[in-house]
């Protein structure tokens, strides 16, 4: 128990001093709005870690927020299918580091919550009621995590809107949690920006909702947990289960879409927004080391897990090659 302690602190402490992300640009139906346009961004990646302080509802605390605050609110369809864009720094891709948009290492959820507000403009968020529309967590089959997905999709996150909420201003609070440091509380990363949306058209349903702080425990089962060894069976994604309209859960299928993009489709100038280019083609991911390599037949599925302290499974890789990301988690990457 002791070894195990010393490597999984080992594991936390090399992926902590490399790997933070930045939620930094909506996208509105496949168009950019413009980098940090319309977005509360931090001026610092680092992670929240106390489920309790205010710094949980939209960044701050010791993350200071870049000054002055975004003046634009962005208008939205309702119904519209939206992106969110992370990085690991503050200005963008960076096709040269490998920790861009997040270390590989770094698996979680990702959610997105909105909270309806008379004005998006206003710098005051206690007290505001939140509702989750969109999460993607763990596919046990496969061993897959919502942040595979997301440093495959270079950092693109697409998920849509409910039609039938009502019109008007919302903040939509983008979230990436972090587990592998995760084993005890205070572990878990929290990474989050809120952006300010205008929601043209609509319904009139009013969804559950939570308050921030509040919707989150330290003792939550998806947010103390040790990702590593025992394999989970099962994985429970924090707070309340995504609002829909006709009350069934809404699919991931969006959030796990791979696409190639380029640097012209990312590019954005203050006179013009940029369509961004989706393909059905495969995404090619950044690589660590190598374990071993596996061809096609038999063996663990793309962006399935290969190999690690305690794994069982398949060590070869149907499809891929099996690449280190920590002493207890190996995975299939292009």
């Amino acid at each position: 128990m002791v070894a195990f302690s010393k490597v999984a602190a080992a594991v936390a402490l090399a992926g902590s001093a490399s790997a933070h992300t930045i939620f930094q640009q909506l996208w509105v139906n496949g168009v950019a709005v413009g980098q940090d346009k319309g977005i509360r961004v931090p001026t610092y990646n680092g992670p929240i870690t106390d489920v309790l302080t205010n710094g949980i509802i939209c960044n701050g605390d010791p993350n200071p927020m870049k000054s002055p605050p975004p003046a634009d609110v962005i208008d939205v369809p309702s119904g519209a299918t939206l992106t969110m864009e992370w990085h690991h720094g503050g200005n963008g891709p960076d096709p040269n580091d490998l920790s861009d948009p997040v270390d590989p290492s770094h698996k979680g959820p990702i959610m997105v919550y909105l909270a309806k507000v008379d004005s998006a403009l206003t710098q005051t968020v206690t007290g505001l009621k939140w509702f989750k529309v969109y999460e993607d967590g763990l596919d046990v089959a496969t061993n897959t995590w919502a942040v595979d997905k997301f440093y495959a999709n270079k950092g693109f996150v697409d998920f849509k809107l409910p039609s039938c909420i009502p019109p008007g201003n919302y903040l939509l609070r983008g979230e990436l949690l972090a587990l592998h440091g995760a084993a005890t509380y205070p572990g878990a990363q929290f990474y989050m920006s809120c952006a300010q949306i205008n929601i043209i058209g609509g319904g009139s349903s009013s969804p559950p909702t939570v308050n921030f702080p509040g919707a989150y425990a330290g003792t939550d089962p998806g947010i103390s947990v040790n990702i590593y060894y025992p394999p989970l069976s099962t994985y429970v994604i924090p707070g309340p289960r995504p609002f829909t309209c006709g009350g069934t859960q809404p699919t991931t299928s969006a959030g796990t879409t791979l696409r190639t993009t380029t640097t012209a489709s990312r590019t954005t100038t203050p006179a013009t927004t940029t369509a961004r280019t989706t393909t059905a083609a495969t995404t090619t991911a950044r690589t660590t080391t190598p374990q071993t390599t596996g061809g096609s037949g038999s063996g663990a599925p793309l962006y399935g897990q290969c190999g690690g302290i305690g794994w069982t499974g398949a060590t070869t890789c149907a499809s891929g090659t099996c690449k280190v990301s920590n002493a207890y988690y190996s995975q299939c990457l292009p």
